[in-house]
């Protein structure tokens, strides 16, 4: 999470250095522009090692949570309410 913060700073300081050199602009926005992939990318992947889908051996069941106990429908969840 602190390399997409930083990255984002980045891209925020060539954005404004652009503003104040107009004959340099066309190179520091391509360059804010790749920090803001490369944030992109950081979250990303912190969010796939958090979020990722985790299988049960054997069963082939895969679940959006870790902590997700049972895979479940709407239905399901709409038939047990009161």
């Amino acid at each position: 999470m602190k390399n997409a913060a930083h990255y984002r700073a980045l891209a925020s300081l060539c954005r404004q250095k652009a503003a104040y050199s107009p004959m340099q602009s066309w190179c520091l926005l391509g360059q804010a522009q790749r920090w803001e992939h490369l944030a992109e990318d950081a979250l990303a992947s912190h969010f796939k090692e958090c979020n990722g889908p985790t299988s049960d051996e054997g069963t082939g069941t895969f679940h959006s949570h870790r902590w997700a106990k049972s895979p479940r429908t709407v239905t399901q969840a709409l038939s047990d309410r009161p």
